[in-house]
């Protein structure tokens, strides 16, 4: 049970350093209570009140990671059943199914496909991170000879999927340093595959028919040693599988059963006939309430709905997505180029910078930080006017660029104008459209 912002005081140090960041051990409590602050931030806690607050702290579905380096996904860590409770914390994987019955012909055009499919959306980056490898050859040489395909055409993280163990066993020496996910142990063989899991350090899927079933070979793994575990239900239609993500997360989060709190993989290549039709159910699941999803192929025009709609889930409700404060170079502008200043908030910005390149001008975009907020937003909150955007332009570097002194900025501002002209001597402040359709026009008529 979590625990209260005193009772977490009272195993602080009680020192009011403020090295966390907070002017008291107080404040610093209830920030840890309510899900702010890391206790990590508490340079002095006692390794005694470090593990009593880690456990009581700890989410209730277990956070755990898969691959390396920069394709590393990290599951878990849910804490609520709705996004508008707090939010979201890790969004689910997307998985390409390869057999090892595939030709290769067709293995490698799934992972040229894989390598392909990204997409840049309102500065994020968006792509799937996993391929799910079958062994329906039943063949461990065959099996592994598409796993070092894998590793060498594509950086994907990678599932193995069999229950033999002697096959999971062979597989993983030629991948375990990519710290792939087992799938997956059954009441069957149970003690073997936990036993790999242990000696490779990987995490490992528990399959079972149900979640009764499930639960017992769960809290089996666990009493074998293993932390970092996957829930299969076995379902093969979306609507069991429906019932049991939703009763996996009210169990894990509100009756704190254990052994059911960890993430979960949904096969949903086996609940639909078309790519359509597994595209919805994917996309149920990302929504309710899946760890990973595995689909049979990837095509474009399912894969980048899935993903936008996992980026807009998976954001903060209370925190707007933001573009980084910076001056970002659209279509190679050079020192004659105009320059235009918009606000952080990542629509904004999707929204100024795609006219702007329809425009076919090239052109500067310097982007304020404005935490989040719209341009009228932002300048009634006082982060976007005459002072402010004065002081981005002079600690910026966009004069060493440039050999004019003129700046457009947003229609709806255009009141701040004879202020900027005060505040930056020599600039010219020219009024731009109020709005983003009209910038291409704008642009195409401003004279040098």
């Amino acid at each position: 049970m979590a625990l209260s912002g005193i009772e977490i005081f009272k195993l602080l140090p009680k020192s009011n350093c403020g090295k966390c960041g907070v002017p008291t051990c107080l404040a610093f409590a209830m920030s840890l209570a309510t899900g702010k602050a890391e206790l990590s931030a508490c340079p002095l806690v006692s390794d005694e009140s470090k593990a009593k607050l880690e456990a009581a702290s700890a989410p209730p579905i277990r956070p755990l990671t898969i691959g390396y380096g920069e394709r590393t996904l990290k599951i878990g860590g849910e804490t609520v059943m709705f996004r508008h409770e707090k939010r979201f914390e890790n969004p689910p994987g997307l998985a390409m199914l390869i057999s090892d019955k595939m030709t290769n012909a067709e293995i490698g055009e799934r992972l040229k496909r894989f390598q392909e499919l990204s997409y840049i959306r309102i500065g994020f980056k968006l792509r799937p991170e996993l391929v799910a490898l079958r062994c329906d050859s039943l063949d461990s040489a065959v099996f592994i000879s598409l796993i070092e395909r894998v590793q060498r055409e594509s950086d994907a993280g990678i599932i193995l999927m069999t229950d033999d163990a002697n096959i999971m066993s062979a597989a993983l020496k030629v991948c375990a340093g990519k710290r792939p996910l087992m799938h997956a142990a059954t009441a069957g063989n149970a003690e073997q595959m936990a036993a790999l899991a242990q000696e490779y350090n990987c995490p490992l899927a528990a399959h079972a028919n149900g979640l009764h079933a499930l639960a017992a070979l769960s809290e089996k793994l666990g009493q074998l040693g293993i932390k970092d575990i996957v829930l299969d239900s076995g379902a093969h239609t979306a609507k069991q599988a429906l019932h049991d993500q939703t009763m996996l997360r009210r169990l894990a989060l509100s009756q704190k059963i254990r052994p059911l709190g960890f993430p979960s993989v949904i096969p949903a290549y086996a609940m639909a006939e078309n790519h359509l039709k597994e595209a919805l159910v994917a996309a149920t699941f990302i929504a309710k309430y899946g760890g990973i999803i595995i689909l049979s192929d990837f095509q474009g025009e399912t894969l980048y709905p899935l993903l936008v709609l996992r980026l807009n889930l998976y954001s903060d409700p209370q925190r707007p997505l933001a573009t980084t404060e910076a001056i970002y170079d659209i279509g190679k502008p050079d020192e004659n180029s105009p320059v235009l200043i918009t606000a952080n908030f990542s629509l904004t910005y999707f929204i100024v910078s795609s006219e702007i390149e329809n425009s076919r001008v090239p052109s500067y975009l310097l982007v304020k930080d404005t935490e989040g907020l719209s341009v009228m937003t932002a300048w009634a909150a006082g982060k976007f006017g005459a002072d402010n955007i004065a002081a981005l332009v002079k600690k910026s570097g966009i004069e060493t660029k440039i050999n004019h002194r003129k700046l457009i900025i947003p229609g709806y501002i255009a009141s701040e104008s004879g202020g900027l002209e005060e505040e930056l001597p020599g600039w010219e402040i020219l009024v731009g459209p109020r709005e983003g359709a009209h910038i291409p026009a704008f642009l195409k008529n401003l004279r040098p």
